[in-house]
């Protein structure tokens, strides 16, 4: 009962926390400088009056703010996320064309993370103050300091462009350009249709940019197990068990990777959605067709209801990575539930 409850109450926050921002996210993107009607009408059309009334009573652009966010919630509440003024598409069939890359960077990307960031975390830890620990330091540091932009150019520029062993931008050479997928995630699409030559040019394209989305926040996974880990290796009982001369690869094992890994769980489901916020700039720079790169587009010429879509799918991840995390902790602490 205590269980359900608790779920329930996290629920309900869910539902506040997404109503805030879609207040947030529509003010902002309908306050900011600039003019729609300038960014998507050429000059001529904005010289007829007539075209310009046209085009804001199309868009709804010539009522009221508060009017505007009514009747988008109101669409929002039926399945309609608006049509995107850019593409003339509805936004929802936009990012269920765009999603699929974006899930299969940033899955590869958090996998790369958690599984990298534990195990440099437990050698750091395991090692500490040692060889082994600095240059693990150092390298979480440069990770979480080096921005994504540079890592992004210094990659493309040393792996592609001088080396030559992985291809370029986009998501798929040239050979698959054009080609209809069924799910639009090539990765499961080459494997269940048998491409293995579709499979190597898909995983060639994820590399770069998966590893320069993974790099903060393995980063910050690596710091943050290790800390935790330390902290968990003062304790009395870690004592005992070395007094009782137990090996201190079970010590490790049995007693601190399960307590030391409590608090970094946080760390782990939240690295997920924050990987999915940082696509942006990433498929920006590697001209690949996912939500990111879409949310520039739609950024650069305004177009509201694709800005809110975006925003409200990257926050939804957010807060549904927030809610299991939320779950999982009650799961392993029962004492979070009251």
């Amino acid at each position: 009962m205590n269980m359900l409850k608790y779920i329930g109450r996290r629920l309900i926050l869910m539902l506040v926390v997404m109503f805030g921002i879609s207040i947030i996210t529509f003010c902002i993107s309908h306050l900011v400088p600039g003019d729609p009607l300038a960014a998507n009408l050429g000059q001529t059309a904005m010289s007829d009056p007539e075209i310009v009334a046209a085009y804001e009573a199309k868009w709804g652009l010539d009522q009221p703010l508060h009017v505007q966010y009514i009747n988008y919630m109101k669409n929002l509440f039926h399945g309609d996320m608006g049509t995107s003024i850019r593409t003339k598409q509805p936004v929802l069939s936009d990012l269920a064309q765009y999603i699929p890359a974006t899930f299969e960077m940033a899955t590869i990307a958090t996998i790369f993370s958690i599984l990298f960031g534990l195990l440099f975390g437990l050698l750091s830890a395991a090692r500490h103050n040692k060889l082994p620990d600095h240059i693990l330091r150092v390298f979480s540091l440069m990770g979480i300091s080096i921005p994504a932009f540079w890592l992004s150019i210094l990659l493309l520029y040393v792996f592609y462009l001088r080396l030559g062993v992985v291809p370029g931008s986009g998501r798929v050479g040239s050979d698959w350009l054009g080609a209809k997928f069924p799910t639009g995630f090539l990765i499961f699409d080459a494997i269940t249709y048998g491409e293995p030559d579709l499979l190597r040019d898909a995983l060639g394209h994820l590399i770069l940019p998966s590893f320069v989305l993974a790099a903060s926040t393995m980063g910050i996974l690596t710091r943050t197990v290790r800390s935790s880990m330390l902290e968990v290796m003062q304790q009395d009982y870690l004592r005992t068990a070395k007094a009782k001369g137990l090996s201190e690869g079970r010590i490790l094992r049995c007693h601190v990777l399960k307590n030391g890994l409590i608090p970094s769980v946080t760390m782990f489901g939240l690295s997920y959605g924050s990987l999915l916020g940082g696509t942006v700039l990433v498929e920006t720079i590697f001209s690949y067709p996912g939500v990111g790169l879409y949310a520039y587009k739609a950024a650069t010429t305004l177009d509201f209801p694709a800005i809110m879509g975006t925003t409200l799918f990257i926050a939804a991840v957010n807060v549904l990575m927030n809610f299991l995390v939320d779950i999982i902790y009650a799961v392993i602490d029962p004492r979070i539930r009251y």
